[in-house]
């Protein structure tokens, strides 16, 4: 049982918190915990399947056909709300009814007066009317630790008289089964059994599959497949050896932690579009060897008051339960546009941004967050600050030897015994204010100029006429590229580029 989340409702209980909102679908673990809270208190259910029931049994009241605006009739005054727990499951959708919604804070009010009750709503989606918004408070089952997935492994083996494992092995799972909740885990340990009669390595697959679910089904966090390594990137050998230093540190955490090193919270990687820091993105998670969460800030955005905050705290903590894993915010300066504009969506947007860089500066989990932006200048000075990030780099276009290793990367990619024949100083020479991209882009489309005439090469000048007809980044983006690169110079943010 989540011991945080008991404790939590209990004191708010005590001390007349009148709505508290349960984001939750673990209904048997919440009635368990509601059960243990409230034993001398009356408990009363109005589910959306079978109207009023007894809490304990399940079994309707008053005949089954009673609405939730009939229930809540029961408790519209003071007397009637001693000692009690009312349970409300599954309501999202009649609180957009303002009658319901009028009958909630008629009992909210009477709370806030002194009465010894609490409203409890239990829903999978959080739903929260801008009239009950100062009377309700989001609360979240907790994921469990290591230590409590380590228990409930070795219960569940224990019960069903199933071989022991290694406790590296224990160890493997508990930490990969991160995230899961408790129903979750026992479905994936009888999957395994079913499948050859006992837990193995091979297993922690589906684990894997599972949390892709999760990510799914939340709808918040996308999980990026790891395709790329640092070996596509070419050049910013300064930021790669960065890397390679927190990759250790992260993949040792308890020995480095032990030893005093701090755990590594993250970086921000700017510069012009096309160089790669999307590339730099998904390098590290595959350095790391960790999955990759991508957060939408778009995604986070609800119609609801409190519906954004509250994906916020569910993205946050989705990440840090399946941690250690790297937290990819793209285009952070989008995110958190319009800071400090007056309006409502503004005003959503300061305290998503408030809520982001609190949990920035103190996150003590192995969650390492990977921002990327292309014009930092537009990003809110408190987010520069140290200590949000560890180190802050920027990309500027590639010089000749980082062209020449991109051209090579992508060459060899596509046509790796063409590669010897192919001229690349003369390339090198030729691409001079292009970026990664344009690099890329210019040998796609000569390889796709070589196939479409029927050579059985592809040869230098077939990628010549390619940059040809490519408008290089410093062509389109002229004097603002030079002045966004002074800026960055003048910040005295680390090149990534050399060493």
């Amino acid at each position: 049982m989540p011991k945080g989340l008991k404790q939590k409702l209990s004191q708010y209980i005590d001390a007349g918190f009148p709505i508290l909102y349960i984001n939750s679908f673990e209904n048997d673990k919440i009635d368990n915990m509601i059960r243990e809270i409230g034993e001398r208190r009356e408990i009363v259910e109005w589910n959306g399947a079978r109207g009023m029931v007894d809490f304990n049994t399940k079994n309707p009241l008053l005949g089954g056909n009673d609405s939730l605006s009939s229930m809540l009739n029961l408790y519209l005054e003071k007397e009637e709300l001693k000692r009690t727990l009312i349970v409300l499951k599954d309501i999202h959708s009649q609180l957009e009814n303002p009658e319901i919604v009028a009958k909630l804070k008629i009992i909210a009010n009477l709370i806030s007066q002194g009465a010894d009750a609490a409203v409890i709503i239990v829903s999978t989606v959080v739903v929260i009317p801008a009239e009950l918004e100062k009377y309700i408070t989001i609360m979240e089952m907790d994921y469990l630790s290591t230590e409590e997935i380590r228990e409930l492994i070795v219960e569940f083996i224990k019960e069903n008289g199933f071989p022991q494992i290694k406790d590296t092995l224990l160890d493997d799972f508990a930490i990969a089964f991160k995230g899961l909740s408790e129903f979750e885990i026992c479905n994936l340990m009888a999957l395994a059994y079913a499948d050859d009669g006992e837990l193995t390595r091979k297993d922690l697959s589906l684990i894997f599959e599972q949390k892709q679910q999760t990510i799914k089904k939340a709808g918040i966090l996308e999980m990026i497949p790891l395709k790329e390594s640092l070996d596509d990137i070419g050049g910013l050998e300064n930021l790669k050896s960065w890397l390679k230093k927190k990759a250790k540190v992260f993949q040792n955490i308890n020995a480095a932690q032990k030893f005093g090193v701090d755990m590594p919270k993250g970086v921000l990687v700017a510069g012009v579009p096309g160089c790669g820091k999307s590339l730099s993105a998904k390098a590290m998670a595959h350095l790391f060897e960790v999955p990759l969460l991508r957060l939408d800030m778009g995604r986070l955005m609800g119609k609801y008051v409190g519906e954004s905050e509250a994906n916020m705290r569910k993205a946050i903590s989705l990440a840090e339960a399946i941690s250690p894993c790297v937290l990819w915010i793209d285009e952070l300066e989008k995110a958190f546009a319009g800071l400090g504009n007056a309006g409502g969506g503004a005003e959503v947007t300061t305290r998503l941004f408030g809520y982001f860089l609190t949990w920035l500066q103190e996150k003590t989990s192995p969650v390492f967050v990977v921002a990327t932006a292309n014009d930092i200048t537009k990003l809110p000075s408190e987010l520069m600050r140290k200590g949000r990030f560890d180190e802050i780099f920027y990309i500027g276009l590639p010089k000749p030897e980082e062209r020449r290793k991109i051209l090579e990367i992508h060459i060899k990619k596509r046509r790796p015994y063409d590669y010897a024949k192919i001229n690349i100083s003369n390339l090198v020479n030729k691409t001079e204010g292009f970026s990664g991209a344009d690099l890329e882009g210019v040998v796609k489309d000569a390889v796709e100029a070589a196939f479409a005439d029927d050579r059985q090469t592809l040869k230098t000048e077939d990628i010549e006429r390619a940059i040809k007809e490519t408008n290089s980044l410093i062509e389109l983006m002229g004097d603002s590229l030079k002045k966004l690169i002074q800026e960055y110079e003048k910040r005295k943010y680390k090149n990534a580029a050399s060493k």
